[in-house]
């Protein structure tokens, strides 16, 4: 649930926050108000493509907030997959917009712009008059089809999807070894010499890594021979170094030691560092002992380097890519050594993942027609509580093999007719803008109870409605609004009658400049805001009488 918008420096609006309410929130104010900007910051906020002459005159930045209430276990879920932070089951959604760049934040964690739309999917859904215009496009109407199906559905289309995939790779790999026996013949011979080659130098995985060791320290022998006997010289017994030091300080230590306690654990102390100084020399004595250049093996260390590094140069920057170009070159000779029966092979495989596919098209097919006639069963009957009396709907699904892709064989079709007597049509040839918001304001209703966002934003649903279809799209939302959270801006008086919280926009002049704010209405106020709709400029009584009326019948109806 969107609990709260907190706009700054946005276009008319200097600061503004707004605290929604849990079923039907509506906006309403005179037009040229701002409500667009309402809209449009909330779109922001999710990712929306920001514009810089968004940032009001004077201000260095514009910036909106969302706060989101998240106790659906699925939406949890779905954000914890994006990896994005949850606090206290709330989500905080942030966007500054400056001049040259804009920056989002959720939950305090800087975000681009991408992942925020990925989590508006989750957490909203938004229908303007876009959105209505999508449902004339058949991949739309297939996608809220499928929606309507459920998981059924949902797990056929990943089982084709993973068999499609196999069988476009594999049918793309048969057509990409027609090959002719002369090119062939090259190929394989290539691949023998190549194999031979690789197979020859024996190579062992870190065989490299350890050899380059081996190298460096042969490379830079004398140097280390240096250091290492001078840092024995230092530590040793003779010529004044440290072993010497540390034995003339141990028998002051010793001569004294019988007097005082303290003097005795100092004693102990020199001890263990004299004997881990004798066991460093030991060590170290051992270390330049074996230190011993071999001139043979520096050259046979050198000369498995270069082989290794030619090999790299033309199979792969690792020994691991070199073995694996090895198998590489094995399959293509064993390909080419029979290589009908390696087409005939492949060509079974590609007819075997054909048939496998087909056979979940045909499942999926299945399932979308029944979910189909269910569907438009329950679709005339929104329909026709939508005021569209007369109205026929139908979904057509339609399969062909020749078609099949990753989701099927099937072409959806939305057909509708508002006539008697008409013959069914698409919807591009049958629905005008205000057929279309209702069509998809029937389909959220039907679809509310699968359906795991919470939030559902309408604007422009009355385009085109007025009197009693006005009513009619007032009550669907009132029931809409029982399972959702609901925001909408709306002109019509029938639809903002129906609110559970009512927020006017206003535009005022402040100091010579335009200023766009919204507030929450009290019941009181909200009677006189449907007057205003009623009547215009001037709020007569009757007008009064008649929101008043409005507002009782509305209530009536949500308690159905």
């Amino acid at each position: 649930m969107l609990e709260s918008l907190h706009v700054k420096n946005l276009a008319l609006i200097d600061e503004a926050e707004v605290l929604f309410g849990e079923g039907l929130n509506i906006l309403t104010g005179e037009t040229g108000a701002g409500k667009s900007i309402i809209i449009g910051s909330i779109n922001l906020a999710l990712g929306a493509k920001a514009d810089r002459e968004l940032i009001r005159t004077g201000a260095e930045y514009a910036l909106v907030e969302l706060v989101f209430l998240v106790e659906e276990a699925a939406q949890k879920k779905a954000i914890e997959a994006l990896e994005l932070p949850l606090e206290d089951d709330r989500v905080i959604l942030q966007r500054k917009i400056m001049e040259n760049r804009s920056v989002c934040k959720v939950c305090g964690e800087t975000v681009t712009a991408r992942q925020l739309k990925q989590l508006a999917e989750i957490l909203i859904d938004i229908h303007g008059q876009h959105e209505h215009q999508s449902l004339l496009k058949n991949a739309r109407q297939m996608e809220i089809l499928d929606a309507y199906a459920g998981g059924g559905l949902a797990e056929k289309k990943a089982a084709l999807r993973d068999i499609y995939r196999q069988y476009r790779e594999a049918g793309r790999e048969l057509s990409e070894n027609e090959t002719d026996e002369e090119t062939r013949k090259k190929e394989c011979a290539l691949a023998e010499f190549e194999c031979a080659e690789i197979e020859e130098a024996s190579l062992t995985v870190g065989e490299d890594d350890e050899l380059e060791k081996t190298y460096q320290k042969m490379n830079n022998a004398r140097k280390i021979e240096e250091a290492a006997a001078g840092a024995h010289a230092l530590c040793g017994y003779e010529n004044d170094g440290a072993g010497s030091a540390i034995g003339r300080a141990l028998r002051e230590i010793r001569s004294v030691s019988a007097y005082d306690e303290t003097l005795q654990e100092y004693e102990k102390q020199l001890l263990d560092i004299d004997s881990l100084l004798n066991d460093y020399n030991r060590g170290m004595a051992a270390y330049l002992a074996g230190l011993a250049f071999d001139g043979a093996a520096y050259e046979q260390t050198e000369a498995r380097l270069n082989l290794i590094n030619r090999l790299k140069a033309k199979y792969g920057s690792s020994v691991e890519e070199i073995l694996a170009y090895q198998t590489k070159a094995r399959e293509t000779i064993e390909k080419y050594r029979d290589y009908d029966a390696y087409r005939e092979n492949l060509s079974a495989q590609v007819e075997k993942l054909r048939k496998k596919a087909l056979l979940l098209c045909k499942d999926i097919s299945q399932i979308r027609e029944e979910s189909a006639r269910t569907l438009s069963g329950q679709m005339r009957q929104a329909l026709l509580d939508l005021n569209f009396e007369q109205a026929a709907f139908e979904i057509r699904v339609e399969g062909d093999e020749e078609t099949m892709g990753e989701n099927g064989c099937d072409q959806v079709c939305f057909l509708l007719s508002t006539n008697p007597g008409e013959p069914l049509r698409e919807l591009s040839q049958t629905a005008s803008g205000g057929e279309l918001s209702r069509i998809m304001l029937a389909l959220k209703t039907v679809l509310a109870d699968k359906d795991d966002i919470e939030t559902l934003i309408f604007d422009e649903i009355d385009t085109g409605i007025s009197g009693r279809t006005a009513w009619k799209v007032s009550e669907k939302m009132g029931i809409l609004g029982k399972n959702h959270q609901l925001i909408c801006i709306t002109h019509l008086p029938q639809i903002a009658a129906m609110a559970d919280t009512h927020f006017v926009i206003e535009k005022q002049v402040a100091e010579g400049r335009s200023l766009t704010g919204i507030r929450e209405l009290s019941q009181e106020e909200s009677v006189k805001e449907l007057a205003r709709m009623l009547g215009g400029d001037s709020v007569t009584e009757a007008a009064l009488q008649n929101a008043q009326e409005m507002k009782v019948l509305a209530g009536k109806t949500k308690q159905y």
